[in-house]
C-alpha cells in the first residue's frame, strides 16, 4: 500500500493515464495487425489461374460426339504448373469422354499423370479441349474436372461441364441456326416445367411465350444467352393443354403443346 502511494504521488494522474492507453491502444494496434496478416495469407495463396469458359455444354442427338474448347489465363508473374486430379460427375457406360492437349487426347481414368498444363507468366492457354462421345442413351447430367496446382495442391480450378443427349426422332428436339431446344419437361407438368436450350447467336432476342389453347397470352420470357435453363411454374394453370412458341427477334420459330395435370 505504502509503494502504491509513492508510486503515485511521483507521477501525476495525467501520466498514469496516457500511460494505460498507450498500453491498451498498443495491444489494439498488433491484434489488428496479426488480423491482417491472417486475412492476407489466404489472399496471396488464392489461385492466379482463371478459367475464362468455366462452364462447357453438350447437347446432341445419340451417337455423335462433340468436341468444346476451354481458355486459361495465368494472371501471375510467375509459371505455373497443373496436373488433372479427378473427374466427378455422371457419365454413363456408354459414354467417353477424353481431355485433349493440344492434338493429343487422354482418358481422365486412365491417364491422371500425363494430363499436365503448363502455363508461362501472363499467358493465355487455348489449347485445351473436351471431347465427348454423347452414347446411345437419353439423358442429361453433369460432370466437374478438377485441376491442382503441383507447386501448391490447395491452388486449384475446376472445369464445369453439363449435357443433354435426345434421341434420333426425339420430337421435342428442335433446332435452329440461332437456337436449340429440346422441348417443356415433364409434359404433363404438375408444378415446375423446365426448358433446355442453347442460344447459338447470343446477339438475338429469344422468347418463350406461353399461350392458352386458344390464344390467350400468359408467360412470356426472355431467353437468356448465359443459360441453357429456364424453369417457369405452373401451380397457378388450371388443368388443360397449352401452347409454347420461341421467338427470335419477335418471329415464331417454333410451337409445341404443353399440358398442365393435378
Amino acid at each position: 500500500m505504502v509503494f502504491l502511494y509513492v508510486y503515485i504521488e511521483n507521477r501525476s494522474i495525467t501520466e498514469i493515464i496516457l500511460r494505460l492507453f498507450n498500453t491498451i491502444y498498443m495491444k489494439s494496434l498488433l491484434l489488428l495487425l496479426v488480423t491482417i496478416l491472417l486475412v492476407a495469407q489466404p489472399m496471396a495463396e488464392a489461385r492466379q489461374v482463371r478459367v475464362l469458359s468455366e462452364k462447357i455444354e453438350f447437347n446432341g442427338k445419340v451417337n455423335t460426339s462433340q468436341r468444346k474448347s476451354l481458355i486459361l489465363q495465368n494472371d501471375s508473374d510467375e509459371e505455373k504448373e497443373y496436373f488433372f486430379r479427378y473427374l466427378r460427375g455422371n457419365i454413363g457406360s456408354s459414354q467417353s469422354l477424353k481431355i485433349c492437349l493440344d492434338r493429343t487426347c487422354y482418358d481422365p481414368k486412365k491417364d491422371l499423370s500425363k494430363i499436365k498444363i503448363k502455363l508461362k507468366p501472363g499467358e493465355v492457354y487455348t489449347d485445351l479441349y473436351v471431347e465427348f462421345d454423347l452414347g446411345i442413351i437419353e439423358t442429361r447430367g453433369t460432370f466437374d474436372l478438377h485441376f491442382f496446382n503441383t507447386e501448391n495442391p490447395r491452388e486449384t480450378f475446376v472445369i464445369e461441364g453439363v449435357y443433354t443427349v435426345v434421341g434420333e426422332d426425339d420430337e421435342n428436339y428442335f433446332s435452329h441456326k440461332d437456337i436449340e431446344i429440346g422441348g417443356v419437361y415433364p409434359n404433363p407438368a404438375t408444378r415446375v416445367a423446365q426448358l433446355d436450350y442453347k442460344i447459338k447467336n447470343p446477339a438475338v432476342n429469344a422468347r418463350l411465350v406461353v399461350n392458352t389453347f386458344i390464344g390467350n397470352p400468359i408467360y412470356d420470357f426472355r431467353l437468356d444467352p448465359l443459360h441453357t435453363i429456364l424453369e417457369f411454374n405452373v401451380t397457378d394453370l388450371n388443368p388443360g393443354v397449352y401452347v409454347y412458341t420461341i421467338f427470335i427477334d419477335d418471329k415464331n420459330i417454333v410451337t409445341k403443346k404443353l399440358v398442365v395435370k393435378r
